[in-house]
């Protein structure tokens, strides 16, 4: 079985949305094991969920450790790839790709 990583800054509080659930359910659905990356970011407007916070949120919504590993990473600016070699973009609906986690902290989006 693979493993598949996703980063993230995961800024969510009492559940994941639709579009963070729908990517790493693909990955499962491919016969995977997800691990979610948290970057550890400084708490601000911006960010303002603790790691554990957002830890337990994704538990919440994949409570499996087998199929989904959580670690956290220090707070990164780019993920730099040397060779497409084993990259993938996985391309969600474009309903998906448009939630915003930011937009729904604010309440200018549901879901």
């Amino acid at each position: 079985m693979s493993r598949i990583i996703f980063i993230g800054r995961w800024q969510v509080l009492k559940k994941l949305h639709d579009g963070h659930i729908a990517l790493i359910q693909s990955a499962l659905d491919e016969g995977h094991t997800a691990i979610v990356a948290i970057r550890d970011t400084a708490k601000d407007k911006k960010n303002p969920y603790s790691t554990a916070e957002r830890e337990l949120a994704i538990r919440a919504a994949f409570p499996d450790p087998e199929q989904v590993e959580i670690c956290v990473i220090p707070d990164i600016d780019e993920v730099w790839i040397g060779r497409d070699v084993w990259s993938k973009v996985v391309r969600l609906s474009e309903e998906l790709e448009a939630i915003s986690g930011t937009k729904i902290r604010e309440g200018r989006e549901g879901k």
